[in-house]
């Protein structure tokens, strides 16, 4: 779903776009009480944040963190309150965070946490004090089972204990795990379980009837400055071993964010034999110009155009598929070095390199690497 509404007073229009597990079930499949749960769930949340893209100073991190901080809260979506079980009875969750520009880290990821109540907070916090902890300003060590945690110590990624010792130093909400247990994914635990020892199926999956809550939560968000950011969290899959990591925190495999420079023009490299002695402006240029009497000693200003571009991906789905194939970042590479991307833009590129990645079709990457596991 995608919210926009421009600001005069920032150059470009921010953006969002959040998604509560987005994946391959059609409309028409999901019983309509359903459905309207979750479409009243997810226009609730755009508007809770509307007051982000409309303020002037609001940065695309806040925007895109806090969206998917109130998927989070709500126990519809596979992450925070409503994350899946382990096949031991564990919610175990994981999150991470990426902009475009801004921030000395770029990007930050946690995992199995048990006790945090809003992961995507805490892989936020490690984004913003990584302008820091890179530095080795550190602050009060933290002993949390045994554990010395000053800081993030310019880290990217932090699992379970360390992570959850950072978030209390950063003061963060921090609850019981009673917190995030919701009877609908206990049933789909136990239905699971007993599946397989039936024979009948895998016990991780994601099944074809829930897929659609089952998947990773995440938003992307462009700012008035053009700086974009991804916020991706999941408790992952139903019945996953204890200790998995998925996707979801891994850089390049669930998610991803850049932002580069192309320059387009008519003096590209080799596009001129000859090379310009010196480059004149002003009125200057117009007096010259008449008493000269060869170009090769004096040019107009080069008239190249310098272009800024920028993407972002948050995936969801058979998250082992997306890190045996780089997935997030493999998308973004088709969208920015394709053999078009010096003619005229589709605006449709990004979606074709998803769809050679990841569509149904034999050639998709990563349905080959998903093979039989669904």
């Amino acid at each position: 779903m995608d919210r926009k509404r421009p600001n005069s007073s920032s150059p470009l229009q921010p953006r969002l776009i959040i998604h509560g597990g987005a994946g391959n079930i059609q409309r028409h499949h999901i019983p309509p009480k359903i459905y309207e749960s979750y479409r009243t769930s997810l226009l609730s949340i755009l508007e809770k944040t509307q007051c982000f893209l409309d303020s002037p100073h609001a940065s695309a991190l806040d925007i895109a963190t806090r969206a998917v901080e109130l998927l989070e809260d709500d126990p519809l979506y596979n992450a925070g309150r409503g994350a899946v079980f382990t096949r031991d009875g564990i919610n175990e969750m994981e999150a991470s965070v990426m902009v475009t520009r801004g921030h000395a880290k770029r990007t930050a990821g946690v995992m199995g946490l048990r006790h945090v109540r809003n992961p995507i907070v805490l892989a936020k916090e490690i984004l913003l004090r990584g302008d820091n902890d890179l530095l080795g300003l550190e602050g009060d060590a933290i002993a949390q089972e045994g554990l010395d945690v000053p800081s993030a110590q310019g880290h990217t990624l932090l699992h379970g204990p360390t992570a959850e010792a950072l978030a209390r130093q950063y003061g963060l909400s921090l609850v019981s795990p009673e917190y995030f247990f919701t009877q609908k994914r206990w049933d789909e635990h136990i239905r699971s379980l007993s599946r397989a020892r039936l024979g009948k199926g895998r016990v991780a999956t994601y099944s074809s009837e829930t897929y659609l809550p089952q998947g990773t939560c995440g938003a992307v968000a462009a700012d008035g400055q053009g700086v974009i950011c991804v916020a991706t969290s999941t408790g992952g899959l139903t019945n996953k071993l204890t200790g998995r990591i998925g996707d979801t925190p891994t850089p390049g495999a669930g998610y991803w964010a850049e932002e580069w420079v192309d320059r387009l023009g008519t003096s590209s490299p080799g596009s001129s034999v000859y090379k310009t002695t010196l480059e004149i402006t002003g009125a200057l240029k117009g007096i010259l110009a008449d008493c000269l009497p060869t170009p090769f000693l004096y040019a107009p200003l080069n008239r190249d155009t310098i272009t800024t571009r920028s993407m972002a991906v948050s995936g969801t789905g058979n998250g082992d598929s997306f890190l045996r194939t780089g997935a997030a970042r493999s998308v973004a590479a088709m969208a920015r070095y394709a053999p078009s991307r010096h003619a005229h833009r589709s605006p449709a590129l990004l979606a074709q390199a998803a769809n050679s990645s990841a569509a149904p079709a034999t050639a998709g990457t990563a349905r080959r690497a998903r093979g039989k596991a669904g």
